[in-house]
């Protein structure tokens, strides 16, 4: 009866890993105790695999996004594991959820819609150039609050928005009234699948003193700041004070969620150009006009534009010059995105492209160019041809008379056949 008991406490231990199959199992065991199986039966039956189409697919994690199901092919990298957003909801931490809709918003209609819909408080405009040229970041506030906690939203100018402690409907609210106020918009499906969510706290502002260091004893930290970033969470003090803290965290948010929607982008490019590679290692004909391809090619271009020159991904923004506390926050949050690597793995992929792109503009141009020289070759062979069509018209046609040339200074009496009068 050993193994009897073995098995039962191995079949007891699968039905709490997986509940749906647990009273199944436990009546497969009271039929063999009262069918009197013996032992050697009862573990042989144990041992027995549990078929594929019976096993319960884990709970897919917090973290795993749309992403997953629209690309299956995932090349970009995979951070560590986080909690779950329940578990992290019940230890008290709320979520920070940031999302890229469009190219550009127009941020000054969207402030005068904002006030003429009462339902936000406009805390900051404000612009992140030394210059302040333009304001290309708004900072608003729900004015009636539904918890203890605020409600804040980050627009940013190119086209990314950051929601604090938004609940799902209030943030669907808002996308949909953003659409509006959007340049080039992206599609449903891509916002959601490139979104990121990241758990946020209020720590004490009595655990801080004047200068900004850490006085809790029981405090593991370690960090001489109002608000920090430790193990995948945000860190900030309550005070009204501390929207340069948020914002920090949310442009570090923006740049990764950009990211991700270029790099998407640049994965459909790819799929759009893999054909062309299948088409030279065969020999066979290049299936894309030379239009098309220049388009292409511009695409490329622009991408790498964007990427390289009007982003701030190669770089710090200029707004943390003098800020050596909020470029240190912001330096550990795009640390923790991998947003320097995935920059650098865009830019190896783009050149790759621009290679393959000049490969198959020269494999054109050069067909292009061999049917013009055939197509002048073809014109002057007609040429020709009607030439020894008229030469050959001309040497056999029979001559209708034949004229004699008299000089004009011979004499009429010289000339034979003219007699003088």
């Amino acid at each position: 009866m050993n193994f009897a008991r073995l098995g039962f406490e191995q079949l007891l231990l699968r039905s709490l890993r997986t509940p749906r199959q647990s009273t199944q199992w436990l009546m497969n065991h009271r039929r063999w105790m009262a069918s009197g199986v013996t032992s050697t039966t009862a573990a042989a039956a144990i041992k027995k695999p549990v078929s594929h189409a019976t096993q319960v697919k884990p709970v897919p994690l917090a973290e795993e996004r749309l992403e997953s199901i629209l690309s299956p092919n995932r090349t970009r990298l995979i951070r560590k594991k986080r909690l779950a957003i329940d578990e992290l909801s019940a230890l008290g931490f709320l979520n920070a959820r940031g999302y890229t809709t469009a190219e550009e918003y127009n941020l000054e209609d969207l402030q005068i819609a904002l006030r003429q819909q009462n339902l936000y408080e406009t805390k900051r405009f404000f612009s992140t150039d030394n210059l302040d040229a333009e304001q290309n970041v708004l900072f608003v506030a729900a004015k009636y609050p539904t918890g203890q906690q605020p409600r804040e939203i980050f627009f940013f100018r190119e086209g990314s928005v950051v929601f604090w402690n938004c609940s799902d409907i209030e943030t669907n609210n808002v996308l949909s009234f953003l659409r509006s106020f959007e340049r080039e918009s992206y599609v449903s499906a891509l916002v959601h699948g490139e979104s990121e969510v990241m758990p946020y706290t209020y720590i004490p502002s009595t655990a801080v003193d004047v200068e900004g260091d850490l006085v809790a004893e029981s405090s593991d930290f370690n960090v001489a700041s109002r608000a920090f970033f430790q193990n995948g969470k945000f860190f900030v003090t309550a005070d009204t004070d501390s929207f340069l803290y948020k914002y920090t965290f949310s442009n570090a948010m923006a740049q990764s969620i950009k990211l991700g929607i270029w790099e998407a982008t640049l994965s459909r490019y790819i799929d759009s150009i893999e054909h062309l590679t299948e088409d030279l290692k065969r020999g066979r004909r290049l299936r894309i006009s030379r239009a098309t391809m220049l388009r292409k090619t511009g695409e490329l271009f622009a991408l790498r534009h964007v990427i390289n020159l009007s982003s701030d991904l190669l770089d710090t923004p200029d707004f943390y010059w003098d800020r050596e506390e909020l470029e240190a926050l912001y330096l550990q949050v795009c640390s923790y995105f991998s947003t320097s690597r995935r920059t650098k793995v865009m830019n190896e992929k783009i050149n790759h492209c621009v290679e393959l792109a000049e490969l198959v503009s020269h494999n054109l141009n050069d067909a292009h160019h061999i049917r013009l020289e055939w197509m002048i070759i073809i014109l002057i062979m007609v040429e020709v041809g009607f030439e020894i069509l008229h030469f050959a018209s001309d040497h056999n046609e029979p001559h209708a008379s034949s004229l004699e040339v008299v000089p004009l200074s011979a004499s009429p009496a010289t000339v034979p056949g003219l007699m003088p009068k």
